[in-house]
């Protein structure tokens, strides 16, 4: 009625002010902002439509008169609305955003529909604006508010801890920091807790209110997060600690606890209170106990029996608060307990001491901060470094983690106190002990929701770690390998020198993951790093199966002049694998590299390391084998070795990539002989070689006599000219003797050997200049190879018709070791082994000394005795007697091995026995020595050359009647057969039978 009293004109006026009043109110609520911008913007939009009326005088009914009412309510309750919310707890309205959105939605409606009601009772007044206010209205009713995405997630995520019931202080950490920076709030102990002492005060106005859902709800968020670190105030805990340590000094210093006072019982659980209540009749009891006591419908007093009047409960804080206490004491008792049984140095006790630390920690997670104050974290830290107990260590470790999980300030006192100097050896430890340590380590990292890069930092100091974490990311155990994997791709992230120290522990795909796909700088580290690590053949498979080669020869075809040489060194290392020289040739990469090699004004570098890789494709035997293009087709090779011969010529070449040509070369020529031919006729290798055996590199130098080796078994056109002029065959001689090198001692034997006999000039100046000293010297110590070589070499040294060279080899004690060769040696050896001896032995006859008549044998007080093949006086030094050598048995020995090599050196050089000066006693020397007889069996296994050998022995031995006498029947058998076989193909065998 009082309404109905007022002009329209003062009420419109009212309401237009309120809603302006509101309007500027909405803009300054701080949570929600974009809900309340929203409702200010309407608020602002319908003032004009307010304005308008006053101008227009609106209609004085009794339906303008209610619209105006309603709408004058509904701003009133918007106005309700922001004075209820301006002035609240930040954190308590992020966390009932959803609700305080809705109420917004519903208010901003309800105006909407009196706007609408207004507009109604007042058509003709607001004709001239009629479309802003339908449109206006129209909007209002059906506005949707909805909260950011952000804050939705923040308390969504709280929702869900609260029911899954984490308590944990990294969850508390995290919520609280998430919480704070949604609203503006300082992660600070002293702005944290004037937001948690707000939103206490919203607990407490829910309670005035009766609202009990909301107070669980509240308290719940309450409790969590004063768990946070942030929500302590560091310095009040320790002072609060120091107090209670403080009074437990009064207490025996054995005691670990206080017995509970009987009024801290529970009068129905039997178990110290947490939240007292007190009932109506003054009994008190936990609260959650009375609680289900009640809701089972027993309304009874616990100690008294007596039925309650009156169910209400009042919490007994000076209660709670004085069991609080007790609880603190006990823990202090427990960590000064904890500290005597650490300190004692008895593994047992220190287990003990653990295990009450654990209790400590589970309990109340103030003990984190409180262990911490009262030292023992310091302790057990210590403790981890020195103990030699597997479970002391990881009892320590389990404990650590415990300590410092969502605990921001014991993570800096670890580290502090060089926790990781400790932990990290663990890491290497048994695999429970390792285990625990990925884990505290894991744990030492999180910096709250993210890692923490300092520490990070501090562990990739550590030497052995990233060695240590490679090793369990490649072990048994699952969860150290998930674990030791996230770390170690966060120290990659924070120092890419972690990628190549993972490599050079074992772990190589990081680093092959940055290489194939990673930015040009991580490109040209990995690539510089790889090629400073000692790789053996199985990490280099690895770094080939691994897909690296694509990538290196894709910068080696478009990449830039640092990319094309680096990418270069890492495939000269990968190509000392001969499972990477598949790879490299199936990816098209040999034609690729000598297309780079031998392309003109390309840096000598490149060069360098294009002469490495075809070196190392070459080497090991492999030869040819992988110069093929991509499809596998053998490359033609003939302008390959022109090439790396004319590289040799250029005279900018350098000795670096020299070396690695000429490998590649030799390589190539030694693995077909047809290359051979091909470098000398084609290329003129001898003449392009030759020279190289003056350069001042040794290295050069050796691999040249090696290739000159080879083609002087095609070419000596030039060799001996040019080893005739002045120190050049000083050179040779040299090379003869490096015993350092065995294969350049071959190859220089070998060439000796291949060079003409006859030139008489070279084999004198080679004997002046030690160089039969030097191949008599290989013969005792080189390699069977050297030794062959050098045996073949001898034969210029022993031409029959020298007989002083002859001499000179005797004299330097060569007859010995080729008897050493009959003896034990290759078929090779054995064989130029019986040839030499043979060449010494065909001097024998004219070198022997005849034995003179004396007048009268009985002044003849010792006979000196005759040789039984030349019938004078023999030696090896003077006549070079093969008999006197001891040869004659080892020769017999080669005839019965039935091998053909040696068989047909032997034959010869016992036939130097049956000379027309000394033939009766030679074949005498056969009988005795029984060579006859394996000389008949040859005709029945020997080759015809070889047949017609042994048939030219026995044609001189059966001019013995007495031989004919003695192996007659068994020759005629084998005669008969041999010409029988042989007359009719006109072989010399069978003629020659036939002659004998």
């Amino acid at each position: 009625m009082a309404m109905e009293l007022i002009p329209i004109g003062t009420i419109l006026a009212v309401v237009t002010n309120q809603v302006i009043k509101t309007a500027q109110a909405a803009k300054d609520v701080v949570i929600e902002k974009d809900s309340f911008k929203v409702l200010a913007k309407h608020l602002f939009d319908i003032e004009p439509v307010l304005k308008e009326l006053q101008l227009q005088q609106l209609n004085d009914s009794q339906a303008a008169r209610l619209a105006l009412e309603s709408l004058e309510a509904d701003v009133k309750k918007a106005n309700n609305l922001v004075e209820k919310y301006k002035n609240r707890g930040r954190f308590y309205l992020l966390v009932k955003c959803r609700h305080i959105v809705n109420e917004v939605q519903e208010v901003t409606r309800d105006i909407g529909r009196s706007l609408a009601s207004l507009s109604i009772a007042n058509t003709e007044v607001l004709s001239g604006i009629s479309d802003q206010v339908n449109r206006l209205q129209s909007e209002m009713q059906r506005v949707e508010f909805e909260t950011s995405h952000s804050q939705l997630q923040i308390v969504d995520k709280l929702n869900q801890g609260l029911r899954d019931q984490k308590h944990d202080q990294g969850f508390a950490n995290d919520m609280l920091e998430e919480i704070a920076r949604a609203v503006g709030v300082p992660v600070e102990p002293s702005e944290i807790s004037k937001e948690l002492a707000s939103f206490r005060r919203e607990i407490e106005e829910a309670g005035n209110r009766k609202e009990r859902a909301e107070v669980l709800f509240l308290e719940q968020v309450i409790e969590l997060l004063s768990q946070a670190d942030a929500a302590r105030d560091y310095e009040e805990m320790k002072k609060q600690y120091f107090q209670r340590a403080q009074v437990i000094e009064r207490y025996d210093a054995t005691k670990e606890d206080i017995p509970p006072l009987k009024s801290f019982i529970c009068r129905i659980s039997g178990t110290v209170m947490v939240d007292p209540v007190s009932l109506c009749t003054g009994t008190t009891c936990e609260r959650a106990a009375i609680e289900a006591q009640f809701d089972c419908g027993q309304k009874t007093d616990p100690e008294t029996g007596d039925v309650l009047e009156v169910t209400s409960l009042r919490s007994n804080l000076p209660l709670r608060q004085s069991i609080e206490e007790w609880r603190e004491l006990n823990y202090c008792l427990k960590i000064r307990a904890c500290e005597a049984k650490l300190s004692s140095g008895v593994d047992s006790s220190a287990l003990e001491a653990l295990n009450q630390m654990q209790d400590l920690i589970r309990e109340n997670t103030i003990n984190k901060d409180w262990i911490s104050i009262g030292g023992l974290t310091d302790s057990i830290i210590s403790i981890l470094g020195s103990s030699h107990n597997r479970e002391v260590k990881k009892k320590i470790l389990i404990i650590l983690k415990d300590l410092v999980e969502g605990h921001a300030r014991n993570k800096e006192k670890v580290t502090e106190h060089q926790g990781l100097d400790h932990i990290v050896p663990c890491l290497g430890r048994d695999r429970s002990i390792s285990m625990a340590a990925v884990e505290l380590l894991y744990e030492l990292l999180q910096d709250r929701s993210n890692w923490n890069v300092s520490v990070c930092h501090q562990l990739s100091q550590k030497c052995s770690g990233i060695l240590f974490l490679v090793t369990l990311l490649k072990g048994p155990v699952r969860e150290s390998a998930e674990y030791a994997e996230k770390i170690l791709n966060k120290l990659f992230d924070v120092d890419e020198e972690n990628i190549s120290r993972a490599a050079r522990s074992g772990w190589y795909k990081p680093l092959i993951d940055r290489i194939v796909q990673g930015p040009e700088s991580s490109r040209m580290s990995m690539m510089k790093a790889l090629v400073t690590m000692e790789l053996v053949d199985s990490n280099l498979k690895l770094l080939g199966e691994e897909g690296i080669m694509p990538s290196l020869l894709s910068m080696v075809d478009s990449g830039n002049l640092e990319s094309k040489e680096l990418s270069l060194s890492v495939l000269v290392k990968l190509s000392g694998c001969r499972a990477n020289k598949e790879l490299i040739a199936a990816a098209g990469g040999v034609p690729l590299v000598l297309k780079l090699m031998f392309s003109p004004h390309v840096r000598a570098i490149l060069i360098l390391r294009c002469s490495e890789i075809v070196e190392k494709l070459s080497s090991e035997g492999d030869g040819v084998k992988f110069f093929v293009d991509e499809k596998g087709v053998p490359l033609e090779m003939e302008p390959i070795i022109i090439d790396l011969l004319a590289l040799q010529q250029n005279v900018n070449s350098s000795n670096n990539y020299r070396r690695p040509a000429l490998r590649a070369l030799l390589g190539i020529c030694k693995s077909e002989a047809g290359l051979v031919k091909t470098a000398v006729l084609t290329a003129n290798g001898v003449s392009l070689v030759l020279p190289l055996l003056d350069d001042p590199d040794s290295v050069v130098r050796e691999i040249s006599i090696n290739l000159l080796f080879l083609f002087s078994q095609h070419e000596l056109q030039g060799v001996v000219e040019y080893l005739l002029k002045p120190k050049r065959l000083e050179a040779l001689v040299g090379f003869l003797e490096n015993g350092n090198n065995s294969d350049v001692q071959m190859a220089a034997a070998g060439l000796l050997a291949n060079l003409p006999k006859s030139e008489v000039p070279l084999t004198m100046k080679l004997i002046e200049l030690d160089g039969l000293h030097a191949i008599i010297n290989l013969l005792k110590s080189g390699t069977m190879e050297a030794k062959e070589h050098a045996l073949s070499a001898l034969f210029r040294f022993t031409d029959p018709t020298n007989v002083e060279s002859q001499r000179i080899v005797v004299q330097q004690g060569a007859y010995p070791l080729l008897v050493s060769f009959l003896r034990v040696g290759t078929v090779t050896a054995k064989a130029r082994a019986a040839a030499l001896i043979g060449n010494l032995s065909m001097s024998s006859p004219k070198l022997t000394i005849v034995s003179k008549k004396t007048g009268c044998w009985c002044f003849r007080t010792s006979r000196v005795p005759l040789c039984p093949a030349h019938g004078g006086i023999c030696n090896v030094e003077d006549s070079f007697c093969l008999l006197e050598a001891k040869a004659l048995p080892y020769l017999v020995k080669l005839l019965h091995e039935e091998v053909e090599a040696t068989a047909y050196e032997a034959i010869q050089t016992v036939s130097t026995l049956v000379q027309d000066s000394c033939l009766q006693k030679g074949v005498n020397v056969l009988h005795e020595a029984e060579a006859i007889k394996p000389v008949l069996e040859i005709l029945s296994w020997g080759t015809d050359s070889l047949k017609e050998e042994a048939l030219g022995l026995l044609e001189k031995v059966f001019v013995s009647r007495e031989m004919v006498e003695n192996y007659g029947s068994k020759a005629r058998y084998l005669l008969v057969g041999l010409t029988g076989r042989n007359v009719n193909d006109d072989g010399r065998p069978g003629r020659k039978a036939m002659d004998t």
